[in-house]
């Protein structure tokens, strides 16, 4: 099935800059992050971590997933425009097609800005598989987004040493120039790698079980971590509420120590179910719990009744597509809502 909540990834990046700057009625060109207090100092991974645990129940950031690749402040922007403030979280991707890869540089740089400006910064990953690359397709052509590798395929992926296996290592390779310069910086990073595992419209999704989709985030994280040395990335666990499926969430689980953060992503519902949000709780234990994409801002009364979603992040273009210009003031005035500069592990 297609993933609607990706859709707006598979424009091209000149598309979706133009779209950003007329509903910003400006130029497509850098914006700054308004002037905030002084710069957070560098920070560990863990200190990230106890910071989203401390809000757990009292508090949640507002975040704001941006795009395209090439101006990853068009829609924090349109943030400040409506609010006049600027999200707490800030999202950017390192995308798949070649002009996502050519703008690279631009979106960790956003990552750095943010992150001083008193932004939690956040990255995703719509990685290329391993069959193919760098650079692919969102749903056409061998290797695309949503095409499916072979079973076959996808046990060499997962088997240690072996060509597809050694493939996917060397498309991480490519991520690790820019993880490197954010930790050289002293930037923890939200990274969210695998997403919405349990739903296969992506290649990396839909297989369960000990030697499904967990295994290779598992693959994922000891090689950024072990073998690359990223300590600085707070590794995001996420999957999607596809109907019906929360009590089969936990069979993607990768388990405790490969994960800091559990996440789901709303689409098939604006605001997680109970279910979802039991679901959720229950995997994490103690841990912190997110909402990495909704196309819907939460109301005040939804964040009250699930009171430990640290963070909520709005996807891309939903934010004016999908919600009102009075229902995103009333959340990002809800005085238990964060936004930029009230927001920093060591602020």
């Amino acid at each position: 099935m297609r993933h609607p909540a990706h859709a707006p990834v598979r424009r091209t990046a000149a598309a979706l800059l133009l779209a950003g700057a007329a509903a910003l009625g400006a130029p497509a060109a850098h914006a700054a992050p308004a002037p905030q207090p002084p710069a957070a100092p560098p920070a560990a991974a863990g200190d990230l971590v106890s910071y989203l645990s401390g809000l757990s129940g009292r508090s949640t950031v507002a975040g704001q997933q941006d795009g395209p690749s090439s101006a990853p402040w068009t829609w924090q922007n349109k943030v400040n425009d409506i609010t006049g403030v600027r999200p707490g979280l800030w999202g950017g991707d390192f995308a798949f097609e070649q002009n996502d890869i050519d703008a690279r540089p631009t979106v960790v740089q956003q990552a750095e800005d943010e992150w001083k400006a008193g932004s939690l910064p956040a990255l995703m990953w719509h990685s290329c598989p391993p069959t193919v690359g760098p650079s692919c397709h969102w749903d056409w052509g061998d290797g695309a987004i949503e095409s499916r590798l072979s079973d076959e395929q996808w046990d060499e992926t997962v088997t240690e040493g072996t060509a597809l296996n050694t493939a996917w290592k060397k498309r991480l390779d490519e991520a690790v120039p820019y993880l490197q310069k954010l930790k050289d910086q002293g930037v923890p990073v939200l990274w969210r790698p695998l997403h919405e595992m349990n739903d296969p419209w992506a290649w990396w999704g839909g297989r369960p079980g000990e030697n499904g989709s967990r295994k290779l985030y598992r693959i994922t994280h000891d090689y950024l971590v072990k073998t690359k040395g990223l300590d600085n990335l707070v590794w995001v666990w996420n999957v999607k509420d596809v109907q019906g499926a929360s009590g089969s969430a936990a069979d993607y689980y990768p388990g405790d120590d490969y994960v800091d953060v559990v996440t789901l992503d709303a689409w098939n519902s604006n605001f997680p179910t109970d279910d979802w949000y039991a679901s959720m709780r229950d995997i994490a234990g103690d841990k912190p719990i997110a909402l990495a994409e909704v196309g819907k801002v939460p109301t005040r009364a939804q964040l009250a009744a699930q009171p430990e979603w640290t963070y909520f992040s709005v996807w891309i273009d939903y934010l004016t597509s999908n919600n009102s210009d009075d229902e995103i003031k009333d959340i990002y005035y809800d005085p238990r809502v964060l936004h930029q500069g009230q927001v920093s592990p060591l602020r």
